[in-house]
């Protein structure tokens, strides 16, 4: 598969008030990101997804390039580093849900994982 369209879009600053997703347009976006799975923690709809690694070290240098994307984009997760396990939550925390951004984001992520586990 190759470069996600999605992946390629850079988010745009968010207000607060801003409208969250439709349910239709979470349908039309879900499916262009790889396994992420919609969540609800403390009442606010998110995007979850669990990488696996072979080690700590391994874990921490994808959540560092995470942060990296992160600050670049100035759109922040929520990042559980684990030995052998990297999990992300996206989602606006101006707006308390779901926006573009988020599965922008997500889209980055899984560029950055595919592009680690290439090397």
């Amino acid at each position: 598969m190759g470069i996600n369209k999605i992946s390629q879009e850079k988010c745009i600053p968010c207000r607060r008030g801003a409208p969250l997703l439709t349910h239709e347009e979470i349908d039309v976006l879900l499916p262009q990101i790889d396994k992420w799975i919609l969540i609800k923690e403390n009442s606010i709809q998110r995007l979850k997804k669990s990488f696996q690694t072979s080690d700590f070290s391994e874990t921490m240098h994808l959540a560092n390039k995470i942060f990296e994307l992160a600050e670049k984009q100035g759109h922040h997760p929520k990042i559980v580093v684990e030995w052998g396990n990297l999990e992300i939550q996206w989602w606006t925390h101006k707006i308390r849900g779901l926006h573009r951004n988020d599965f922008i984001m997500a889209a980055k992520t899984d560029q950055i994982i595919k592009e680690f586990a290439s090397l």
